[in-house]
């Protein structure tokens, strides 16, 4: 994974799955790395080929951390299974999604 910063947006990039395994090292890494000036987190989906329940929750977290900040979390690209995930849980409606 790899993160960038852009004024007062973290863009997290080059995510190849997220789930049990690393949802929560993700989460925390994400809310580690965001300085008091950074309000905003995007999340570029277009390399994740497989998404869970965990990965799922974790994207909700980072959500809910930047809505605390007064900031959005958009979802840069995803690919066809993960936009497919997205919408059979409806969280397509929460979620800002960024298509190319």
């Amino acid at each position: 994974m790899k993160m960038q910063v852009q004024g007062h947006t973290l863009v997290i990039a080059e995510i190849k799955e997220l789930g049990a395994a690393n949802a929560n090292g993700f989460r925390d890494w994400v809310r580690s790395s965001m300085t008091d000036g950074q309000k905003n987190i995007d999340v570029d989906l277009s390399q994740t080929t497989f998404i869970d329940s965990c990965g799922l929750g974790a994207l909700i977290a980072l959500h809910k951390t930047a809505c605390a900040r007064q900031g959005t979390l958009r979802l840069l690209r995803p690919q066809t299974q993960v936009q497919q995930i997205l919408e059979l849980t409806r969280l397509h409606r929460i979620f800002e999604i960024v298509k190319p």
